[in-house]
């Protein structure tokens, strides 16, 4: 079974930093795609970052310049390192994997089967 287990979430004030990490298991796919989202209650859940198996990183353009994502290939763990935090930017942040085009980000909620619990951040 595919597990995604998110971690790293928590409570900092604005202008903090924290480092977001998303351990996945059981997924054997050529390629694929790993995505970054965030939901704020009463809010739809937004793409923030995505990874592709070829090493394609992209960041939303509202975390542009204060989020960076990153992989581990060897411990197939995903990072979203986010600094400047704002208020807006709390929610609770979950990241997904499915099949993809190794050189394509899927930023759609819909383009992923599988997905974590998700971590909450809260910026004060």
């Amino acid at each position: 079974d595919v597990q995604l287990v998110e971690s790293g979430g928590g409570s900092v004030q604005a202008g903090g930093s924290l480092t977001l990490s998303c351990a996945a298991s059981g997924y054997r796919y050529a390629s694929y795609c790993m995505g970054l989202f965030r939901q704020a209650p009463g809010k739809e859940r937004d793409w923030v970052a995505g990874i592709s198996s070829e090493g394609v990183l992209r960041v939303a353009d509202s975390v542009k310049g204060r989020f960076t994502i990153s992989k581990d290939n060897a411990k197939n763990i995903l990072y979203l390192q986010m600094n400047s935090l704002k208020p807006e930017d709390t929610a609770m942040y979950y990241c997904a994997v499915d099949s993809w085009q190794p050189l394509e980000i899927a930023r759609e909620e819909g383009a992923f089967r599988y997905w974590g619990q998700g971590t909450q951040v809260t910026v004060s």
